[in-house]
């Protein structure tokens, strides 16, 4: 490095690097590193500059060796859930197919706006070598690439073909991933030239900055509105979402509650807002929810939404709420806060509630409305009671090893789950011991985000609560597909305890297949006919072969004892049960969802099965 008056001389990459190692962001008034590092795994497109810049900060920036490109973006997808979006991870993948791995987990990072760096190789400005090795030639537009397939999924998009160009496209980057309405993540194309070119760089663009998150006030109009709507009411509810935890807003909410005497219910990303005990805590909404918190939103008159995107599966595809029910939306998000005619209050959570805590002054939702919701909860607490228990001839279920964790965790231990039928049994199970310790990765629904996701947590948990653990509720059908993390965890001794269920397939999907009337068919082994010997895989010996303590387990009798075990190990401990392929699901708590049905065929089970689904349309609201 050559250095001119008021100038240092970088590469390309090394500008990147150094620049990423002196932004910081404060929090709770602390000062972190506002990159807790990368995920990476190199190829000719980012080794040899990308790497040679990443070389000299080891220590600041750690780069995680990834095994997957697409398993690395959902480890920075969990980690910057686990940090609540005030801090990231990157990624860097080389050029072609290693990038191309990272779109699905950029998609995820969008549907969930999460936070998440892309530094990924691409072609040759200069086009001297074309065609270069796994560059994709585009006949008609030669600067389409693969990496423009990332425009859609990401928040934040640019090619750099000039150093110079990363001093105005690094703190835009930035701003968007730390944007509370517009965050996401950001995607860098790395020209293989352009990454070793080198300028002269200002040396004030690498001074140490302290970000802070900015907070949206509400406007007064927006307020005003909102409080005239609640005040007429008679059957409020509040629907709390993620934004919640995002915006630090959980003790505010609960405030709000308990000072108006508003039932509260949950959606998946809102798990995790109340504690299970706290008695304004209706349970989770929607399809994969509880009958208290369906049941009381079919019948409230306003409903408060706070801080979600109101997912079809939080409004049980729009059936969930009567169609005179008035909406209210709390949204940092100005594309959310309005949705379905809702009242939008466009600002930050926590000071909505604040401002809506003034402007409410002594309103309190009826006792008679209250005391409804908080005896259905009961109800729901006592099926929930019976639902996770073990024993005489119940077949082995999520359920039931869901209960038996959920009663000898600690109560900081974080829980994380994905695809499948896990999302639906872990949230309408599980009974919250502590604010924030529940990740269900709805948003995009993500197969394989289990595992990856997992160990991207307690990567930053160990930051934070290093002596406290990340439990993981994964499914074979998602292990077979991406399990490559736990060799990830136990090598860089980021411990986990991974929950195997085994049932046979996907098994979930092959419920909502006969509940339309379809036979089973390509989703069980066993149903499968290009298969004619299904066999089981030795799940246990596959763990075990990437270094983590395993388990068998016969049912959940067993399973207390090995989970007691997996806290006191020292490493990744995986433990495996098999669970029922069928009659061992939630059976309560449903809501309506919509899904494309047959309208004719000549199966009489599919033209009633559709008859039935259709049945239920009416109660779908049309916008309003």
């Amino acid at each position: 490095m050559t250095e001119a008056q008021g100038t240092c001389r970088l590469t390309t990459a090394q500008a990147i690097v150094k620049w990423l190692v002196n932004q910081y962001i404060e929090i709770d008034g602390q000062e972190y590193r506002l990159c807790g590092g990368g995920f990476g795994i190199f190829g000719h497109g980012n080794v040899t500059c990308l790497g040679e810049a990443l070389y000299n900060y080891q220590e600041e920036l750690p780069l995680y060796r990834g095994q997957n490109e697409q398993s690395m973006g959902f480890a920075a997808a969990g980690y910057a859930k686990q940090w609540l979006r005030q801090r990231f991870m990157f990624c860097t993948a080389s050029a072609g197919p290693g990038t191309s791995n990272l779109v699905t987990s950029a998609a995820l990072a969008h549907a969930n706006r999460l936070p998440m760096l892309m530094l990924c190789g691409d072609a040759y400005v200069t086009r001297l070598p074309d065609p270069v090795l796994q560059q994709m030639e585009n006949f008609y537009d030669p600067t389409l690439g693969v990496n423009d397939a990332f425009k859609p999924v990401t928040r934040f998009w640019d090619r750099i073909v000039h150093p110079a160009q990363i001093i105005q496209s690094l703190p835009n980057a930035l701003a968007t991933m730390l944007d509370p309405a517009d965050c996401g993540p950001a995607f860098l194309g790395l020209p293989q030239d352009v990454q070793g070119w080198a300028y002269d760089y200002p040396e004030i663009f690498f001074e140490k900055k302290v970000h802070r998150i900015r907070r949206q006030a509400p406007d007064a109009y927006e307020i005003a509105d909102a409080v005239a709507l609640l005040k007429a009411s008679e059957r409020p509810m509040i629907i709390a979402g993620g934004g919640v935890q995002y915006s630090g807003a959980v003790k505010e909410l609960t405030d709000f509650a308990e000072a108006h005497q508003i039932p509260v219910v949950e959606t998946i990303a809102g798990r995790a807002n109340l504690l299970n005990e706290h008695a304004l805590n209706i349970g989770p909404i929607g399809v994969t929810g509880s009958d208290s918190a369906n049941i009381i939103g079919e019948k409230a008159d306003v409903i408060l939404c706070v801080g979600t995107r109101l997912q079809d599966f939080t409004t049980g595809s729009w059936t969930a709420f009567a169609h005179e029910a008035k909406l209210i939306g709390v949204n940092v998000a100005r594309f959310d806060a309005g949705k379905h005619m809702a009242a939008p209050v466009v600002g930050d959570a926590k000071l909505s509630l604040l401002a809506l805590t003034e402007a409410l002054g002594d309103y309190q939702a009826p006792n008679d409305w209250v005391s409804f919701a908080q005896a259905e909860r009961k109800t729901w607490d006592a099926y929930v009671a019976k639902n996770v228990s073990y024993g005489g001839n119940k077949p082995n279920s999520y359920a039931q090893a869901i209960g038996v964790v959920n009663e000898l965790c600690d109560p900081r231990d974080r829980v994380l789950t994905a695809s499948g039928g896990l999302p639906a049994e872990v949230t309408a199970n599980w009974r919250t011991l502590d604010i924030g310790t529940v990740d269900v990765e709805f948003g995009y629904s993500c197969m394989g985000y289990e595992i990856a996701g997992g160990w991207g947590a307690r990567i930053a948990q160990a930051e934070r609560e290093p002596d406290k653990d990340t439990i993981v509720f994964v499914g074979d059908g998602a292990y077979m597909l991406m399990n490559s993390d736990i060799y990830s965890s136990v090598l860089t001794q980021k411990k986990m305890i991974v929950l195997l269920l085994d049932n046979g397939g996907w098994a979930v999907i092959n419920k909502l297949q006969n509940n339309v009337g379809s036979e089973s068919f390509n989703c069980l082994y066993e149903d499968t006919p290009t298969i004619p010997n299904p066999f089981d895989v030795d799940y246990a010996a596959h763990a075990a072969s990437m270094g983590a303590n395993v388990e068998t387990v016969a049912d959940a009798s067993e399973l207390g004892d090995a989970f007691k075990r997996a806290k006191a190990s020292d490493k990744t401990y995986v433990i495996y049960m098999k669970v029922a392929a069928y009659d061992a699901w939630t059976a309560q708590g449903h809501a309506w969802w919509e899904c494309g049905t047959p309208e004719v065929s000549d199966s009489e089970k599919v033209r009633a099965a559709h008859e039935d689904w259709e049945s239920a349309r009416p109660k779908q609201r049309k916008g309003v």
